[in-house]
């Protein structure tokens, strides 16, 4: 308890030697000054005493013929001090910890997770156009009016959650796998008006096997884009062969056709060429909202150079995110060359993009039956030209324009 008592009064360790400090001690305690931690060294003295009591010490110096000096400072006056000193500190330190705290009353990451058919992208623009976006406050977030919000405007989204997360809005989403029919109708709803199968494209019928409906076309037909193909109203006929009425449905069938592809290309003859020089830096930057701050780096710019920029969200724990990122620009110098393309360089060029023309058509289930390829160059142009004749599955669902027949009343008898 003593030891905290002297603490919170503060004390000192003082030097004492000269003509007889033997004297000088005798008469602090004469006088009721405490002194402790007494030792001694030879020449001088050492000891303890409380910060009050050394300002009574000049008389006793001067009779006894000693000197005094301080050799060290303890307690809680000598703390204050040092801590008045550094206030600059301190007021730096407090108002980072109220900046932080006001920091983390806002919204600086949304994450939407689940999404497939809609893109992140059109998520986005949805959330701007709704006023959800970085940098606004959580007590402005409505999330039972964001969650309806979201399965309204997106008709696919069957469940959605959104939550706060520290400082980071995650939306999560499941889109539903049912196919939204044309004008926004089921394929049940349209059963009560029926569905055609209309060509899409202009061909030739190779084949046609109808599960449902009426089939309009056989095989060996010429058709054009848009024709029927089946129809999706079966007819009901009187005693007279007219249409009495209507049994609509989806119409069903497999029908396959014959059509020709077409694809062009066309290369310049002469084209730059990137030379990467092996000369290259490092930009840092940080970017604080929408503000880019980069670090000058000393030497030349580069006349020709490309950039590749990474950057990461700063963020405190795992989900409080900051408005601030931190990159590095990579920049690569390099030198553009003339170059002329060999034929042996076109073909090859030309070959990759109709492999990769050839794969997108087969991945819609297109089968190649033959092609025909010519490559020519003009003014100092190569250019390719490619005619394909294909097989593939035809007929696209459209709704119906057959409509019912009214059946008139059947005249009572006399």
């Amino acid at each position: 308890m003593l030891q905290v008592i002297r603490y919170l009064q503060g004390y000192l360790t003082i030097k004492v030697w000269g003509f007889s400090p033997e004297r000088f001690m005798n008469l602090c305690s004469n006088h009721k000054i405490f002194l402790w931690n007494i030792r001694n060294h030879g020449d001088y003295y050492t000891m303890n005493i409380r910060l009050k009591n050394f300002y009574r010490l000049k008389g006793f110096t001067r009779k006894t013929g000693t000197r005094v000096v301080i050799t060290g400072r303890y307690g809680l006056p000598f703390l204050s001090v040092r801590a008045w000193k550094r206030k600059i500190f301190l007021l730096g330190l407090f108002g980072s910890l109220c900046f932080w705290i006001w920091m983390s009353g806002f919204i600086w990451a949304i994450e939407v997770n689940g999404n497939y058919y809609v893109t992140t992208d059109v998520f986005q623009d949805f959330l701007k156009e709704n006023e959800i976006q970085t940098g606004m406050k959580k007590k402005n977030v409505d999330i039972e009016k964001l969650e309806e919000a979201i399965r309204t405007h997106f008709d696919i989204v069957t469940w959605t959650s959104a939550q706060i997360d520290g400082t980071r809005l995650l939306i999560q989403v499941k889109e539903n796998d049912l196919i939204i029919a044309e004008k926004g109708e089921t394929k049940e709803a349209q059963v009560e008006a029926g569905v055609d199968l209309v060509a899409d494209k202009d061909g030739t019928i190779v084949s046609i096997v109808t599960r449902t409906g009426v089939p309009k076309v056989s095989a060996g037909t010429q058709i054009k884009r848009g024709d029927i193909l089946v129809e999706g109203g079966v007819p009901i006929y009187n005693d007279d062969s007219t249409v009495k009425r209507y049994d609509f449905c989806n119409a069903d069938a497999d029908i396959i056709l014959r059509c020709v592809y077409s694809f062009e290309e066309q290369i310049a003859e002469k084209y730059e060429k990137k030379i990467y020089t092996g000369r290259e830096r490092e930009v840092p930057f940080f970017l604080i909202g929408t503000k880019k701050f980069k670090i000058q780096v000393p030497g030349n710019t580069y006349e020709n150079s490309d950039l590749i920029e990474e950057k990461r969200q700063l963020k405190l724990f795992d989900n409080y995110y900051l408005p601030v990122y931190i990159g590095e620009n990579l920049v690569r110098e390099y030198k553009i060359e003339e170059k002329i393309y060999t034929k042996e360089e076109v073909k090859m060029l030309f070959e990759e993009r109709l492999q990769k023309f050839i794969q997108t058509l087969q991945e819609k289930g297109v089968q190649i039956i033959e092609k025909n390829v010519t490559i020519n160059k003009t003014s100092g142009v190569w250019k390719m030209k490619v005619d394909f004749l294909a097989e593939e599955k035809t007929g696209t669902a459209k709704r119906t324009t057959l409509m019912q027949i009214e059946e008139s009343p059947e005249p009572e008898a006399d």
